[in-house]
Parts: C-alpha cells; sequence; structure tokens
C-alpha cells in the first residue's frame, strides 16, 4: 500500500542519509515524544498526522532491507517490492514502551502488540518482597569485641493453609470477572488501544474462589521470627547489616526482600572514638608529672601500666600502638593517652607552705603559649 503523502524519511526524522542505526532510532524517540497528540491538544491532528509519519519512516529505516530499496529506488521501489511503506506499524514500538510508558503512565501500549512477546501473552510481573528494618542498641564492649545476638521480628510470611494463594484448600481459584481472565484491561486513549494490569486481580486472571480461613484470603499471616545476628568487631553507630532473604516474601515467584539492622553503639564512661582510635584522658598530680611516676591506665582488655615519663607537660599525649578498636576492613586502632595535670581546689597549711617554697624556686614566665600547644589542636593533628 503506498503512502498516501509521500515525504522524505531522512528529512522528516533530521538525519544523514549515512545515519546509523543508533542515530536514527534516537531521532525517532525524539519525534515520537514532540509529536504524540496527548502532547498537542491544540491540534492533535496535525500532531497525529506527524506522528504517523514518524512511525512510518521509522519502520522503514529501522529496517536494513527496506532501508536498502528505499536509498535506491525511494517510495516506488518499497512499493513494487511489496513492502509497507506506510500504516501504523504497531510491533516498531515495543523497544520503546519505555518512552510511550512515560507518556501514559501505564505498562503496555498499543494492546496486544506491546504487551505479547514470542510466547504469546505476558504473565503477571512478580513483585520483590519488601525489606524490613531492625534497630539493635549495642554496648560499647559487645561493639568493640564484636557479638553473636539474637533479634525478634514480626514479618508477614505466606499462608501455610494455603500456600500463599488466599484460597481456601481445595477450592482452587477463578477468573477474575472484572478483566474476563486476561490480567489486563483495554483503554482507548486517543488513536491508541492502552492495556493496564487489573486492579481486580493485579495481572493473574485469577481471583479467590473461596477466602482461606486462615488468612481471611490475604495470603499472608504475620508471625514472629528469632534469627541469629553476627556483629562484627569494631562496629560503630549507623553501620548497617543486610541479612539477605530475610525480608518478606515476593509475589509470582518474585524474590524475598532482605533485612536491615541498623546498629547505635553506646558512648563509653571515658573512652572518646574517632574511627578505630580510641582517646582517653587521664588527670595526674603535679608530682607526678615533674617526677615522673607508674600510673595504671585503662585498656579495651583491663587496666596495664604505663610509667609517665620525668618532666611530662599538662596535656601532652602518648600513643599505646594496636590497643585501640579492631577495624572491620581489617587491623586495629590505637590508644592515645592525654595526661591532664590536676590542680588542688584546697589545700592544708603544710602544703601551702611547701608549695610557696617550691613557687619561690621555679620561676615561670606567665606568658601566652602557641595555640598549636593546645590539646584540641594536638588532637586535630594527630587524626588530620
Amino acid at each position: 500500500m503506498a503512502s498516501t503523502t509521500e515525504f522524505e524519511y531522512y528529512e522528516f526524522l533530521g538525519v544523514a542519509r549515512d545515519a546509523s542505526g543508533d542515530q536514527i532510532k534516537s531521532a525517532y524517540r525524539k519525534a515520537a515524544l514532540k509529536w504524540h497528540p496527548d502532547r498537542n491538544p491544540e491540534d492533535k491532528h496535525e500532531a497525529e498526522a506527524n506522528f504517523r509519519k514518524a512511525s512510518e519512516a521509522y519502520s522503514v529505516l529501522s529496517d536494513a532491507q527496506k532501508r536498502s530499496v528505499y536509498d535506491r529506488f525511494g517510495h516506488a521501489g518499497l512499493s513494487n517490492r511489496g513492502f509497507e511503506s506506510t500504516g501504523f506499524n504497531a510491533t516498531i514500538f515495543e523497544e520503546f514502551q519505555d518512552i510511550l510508558g512515560d507518556l501514559f503512565g501505564v505498562e503496555d501500549v498499543f494492546g496486544g502488540a506491546g504487551g505479547r512477546r514470542a510466547g504469546g501473552k505476558r504473565g503477571a510481573r512478580g513483585q520483590r518482597g519488601a525489606d524490613l528494618r531492625y534497630d539493635m542498641a549495642l554496648s560499647f564492649e559487645d561493639a568493640a569485641a564484636g557479638v553473636t545476638t539474637k533479634v525478634r521480628l514480626t514479618r508477614r510470611e505466606n499462608c501455610e493453609s494455603c500456600k500463599g494463594t488466599g484460597a481456601k484448600p481445595g477450592s482452587g481459584m477463578a477468573a477474575c470477572r472484572t478483566c474476563g481472565g486476561r490480567g489486563q484491561m483495554a483503554y482507548q486513549q486517543g488513536f491508541f488501544s492502552i492495556t493496564r494490569t487489573c486492579p481486580a486481580c493485579q495481572g493473574t486472571g485469577q481471583v479467590v474462589r473461596d477466602a482461606c480461613t486462615a488468612c481471611a484470603g490475604q495470603a499472608r499471616i504475620e508471625r514472629e521470627r528469632t534469627l541469629e545476628v553476627g556483629v562484627p568487631a569494631g562496629v560503630d553507630s549507623g553501620t548497617r547489616l543486610r541479612m539477605p532473604g530475610q525480608g518478606e516474601p515476593g509475589t509470582n515467584g518474585a524474590p524475598t526482600g532482605d533485612l536491615y539492622i541498623f546498629l547505635e553503639v553506646k558512648e563509653h564512661p571515658f573512652f572518646e572514638r574517632r574511627g578505630a582510635d580510641l582517646v582517653c584522658t587521664i588527670p595526674v598530680s603535679f608530682p607526678q608529672a615533674a617526677l615522673g611516676a607508674k600510673i595504671r591506665i585503662p585498656t579495651l582488655k583491663g587496666e596495664e601500666d604505663f610509667e609517665i615519663p620525668e618532666g611530662t607537660q599538662s596535656g601532652q599525649i602518648f600513643r599505646q600502638k594496636g590497643k585501640g578498636l579492631p577495624n572491620p576492613h581489617g587491623g586495629k586502632g590505637d590508644l592515645y593517652l592525654s595526661l591532664r595535670i590536676v590542680t588542688p581546689s584546697k589545700v592544708s597549711r603544710d602544703q601551702r607552705k611547701l608549695l610557696e617554697q617550691l613557687g619561690q624556686s621555679m620561676k615561670v614566665e606567665n606568658k601566652p603559649t602557641e595555640r598549636s600547644s593546645t590539646f584540641f589542636d594536638k588532637v586535630k593533628d594527630i587524626f588530620g
């Protein structure tokens, strides 16, 4: 059948005669979006005509054999060789359901053409099961060492009585009256026949004949489950653990969702965390700092001895390598000790005399120190 109004295909799509298949496809997509009648309500007749032209041009130029004939002989060559150079060829739109679906907000376009494949009618799409979230609080010690614990959660699972169908055992299913068992419903949109998934049967084409008494036809039942969770050592607040397949079941054979466990680690009474490293402030007396002393310091594995060097300054930081937190990705952090000289708020008469004597023998110029010598700047330098 010859075109009622012949036009130059390359020129209409705005591509060169040596354009590649991808270039032609891209030009057609743009033309289909531009001239869709629903996007041109002020002049649907012109839009429909141009939309058909775009379809006709693409149906020829996307076919290697037709394009070769058209390039050599034009429209007459197509007609003489029995090719359809015009008419609305709906099958070319199967690969563009993403565009046309965006236009209409539906799944399938052109009735059977877009909704069918070589195997015939397309089956209902399964929906992946819902993911679940569980919030877990951990002590600082458990987060540091790692722990295996159990969690209890409620999730919807397929009814065991009806095997997740919602139908009373032995009653079977009945054809959906809303869609006549097709799973889809057709609507007319301009000169298109559009199909949507049937809302009554969700595309399955079948509905429950007699509802299952165990789940009241809902196909799912809420159940409480206890799961064992392994928490790796060194986790921090905000860490998310994923347990594949522990969410809710999918529909129509679709995969089960996952369970995500969000961790909240409690703060430690005196350890301050910086990633895998720990910072701890230790109070010491002036004599201990000036003369040096052996003290007991806390670590994740208990108290240990530590030698304060003679002449230690207030705020001085000492690094204990490998005594921080385990890094979940490997290795261990360090422990940083900041020694703070404590000044007594009250002193006895004898202590005052001794301090006065010491003060007379130790003169200090009371000038401001450089800002970089403060504890916070030192910590900042250490941790970048």
